[in-house]
């Protein structure tokens, strides 16, 4: 059965650090067999949370946007991957607009205690962050981790479960191009994580 990779690239830039961190992923995933979906936030209705909390009784959202399939294709996939450029020592807007709307799931999870996976599929599935910023302080992505770990953790995707690839020191568009390590350590993650999923699977 094929492995499905959903992925999510949220910068408000087409094509740049953190996409092409993306593209690298992907490409390497395509290569090892899996279905890859990518998914371009800035350019999907995707709405901002409201904060009502209605999903608490209705276990969905009250709007209706892109989101609708975004919901039903996080709870489908077996990897997903979600790729922000960091603004202003965060998450990009658009990012943290996904995450916001993840709210859902966590009313599913902890208000109505209900399944975001069926129990088979529990455990068996995959997370990726992957990060750019121009910064080179080694502490530039350390106020993203947190958004980051909420995200995957109400969709069901524990800490051992989760992989990360954060590149510093990449500002203008097109310099992570030239990193020294940046597409291999891509790659190399693409090809760990397909390995890793093959095993859960098959456990």
């Amino acid at each position: 059965m094929t492995l499905d990779v959903l992925a999510f690239a949220t910068s408000p830039r087409r094509h740049g650090n953190s996409e092409t961190l993306l593209d690298w992923v992907l490409a390497a995933m395509e290569e090892e067999g899996a279905a890859v979906e990518k998914i371009i936030v800035a350019e999907a209705d995707i709405r901002p949370c409201r904060g009502c909390n209605v999903c608490e009784a209705l276990n969905r959202c009250v709007q209706r946007d892109y989101m609708d399939y975004v919901h039903d294709r996080i709870v489908e996939a077996d990897c997903i991957i979600l790729a922000s450029p960091i603004y202003c020592m965060g998450l990009a807007s658009q990012a943290k607009a996904l995450v916001d709307r993840t709210q859902v799931f966590r009313s599913r999870k902890y208000v109505l205690h209900l399944p975001i996976v069926p129990p088979e599929r529990k455990g068996k599935r995959m997370g990726i962050f992957l990060a750019t910023a121009g910064q080179n302080w080694d502490y530039v992505f350390d106020a993203a981790i947190p958004s980051v770990k909420c995200f995957f953790n109400v969709i069901d995707v524990g800490n051992k479960d989760l992989r990360y690839l954060m590149v510093n020191g990449v500002d203008e568009k097109g310099a992570i191009e030239r990193h020294p390590t940046a597409r291999r350590d891509a790659q190399a993650l693409a090809r760990e994580v397909i390995e890793h999923l093959r095993e859960l699977r098959a456990a």
